[in-house]
């Protein structure tokens, strides 16, 4: 059973706030615990951008955002917010794949009005999430939410083909 405790960064104008998990009983006996990701490590120096006047490097009626919209049955402003941070989603991903090295299983960006960034992790990691702010020129400001599930889950897409297929 895991108990869910917060933690924000002390600054009272950052939406960047993390919370990490840990179980609600150890026993005296035990010699290992899961791993925690240090959000410290992961965060950016960038402020949250206003959203109201943000310059999307795509157009709100664009090719792409319109047929995102439509493929994941959204309207265009989601959509246009949703391709920018997925594009610019490796920036947190390679953050925090530094910190769980062997224990990544998979992850995945869902689609939808509440994008996030999920990563699967072996057990012995503690589930835990965090705003991420990015700081790519690209989505500068944008957030991305960051899940951290100790689910053991593996991708269950196919992959394009890896190198040395025949």
């Amino acid at each position: 059973m895991w108990a869910f405790t917060g933690c924000a960064d002390g600054s009272d104008k950052t939406s960047e706030e993390a919370t990490t998990t840990e179980p609600v009983s150890e026993s005296a006996q035990s010699s290992t615990t899961a791993k925690t990701i240090d959000w410290s490590i992961v965060k950016s120096s960038e402020s949250p951008a206003d959203l109201a006047d943000y310059d999307y490097p795509f157009a709100l009626d664009s090719q792409n955002v319109r047929d995102y919209a439509e493929y994941f049955k959204v309207d265009n402003a989601i959509a246009q917010h949703n391709l920018t941070v997925s594009m610019a989603s490796n920036e947190a991903l390679s953050k925090v794949l530094d910190q769980v090295s062997d224990s990544y299983t998979s992850h995945e960006l869902t689609d939808g009005k509440d994008m996030k960034l999920i990563i699967h992790t072996t057990p012995d990691v503690a589930a835990s999430s965090y705003d991420y702010v990015l700081s790519d020129d690209f989505a500068k400001g944008l957030v991305l939410p960051i899940v951290i599930l100790p689910d053991d889950k593996k991708d269950e897409v196919e992959g394009h083909g890896e190198l040395g297929e025949n």
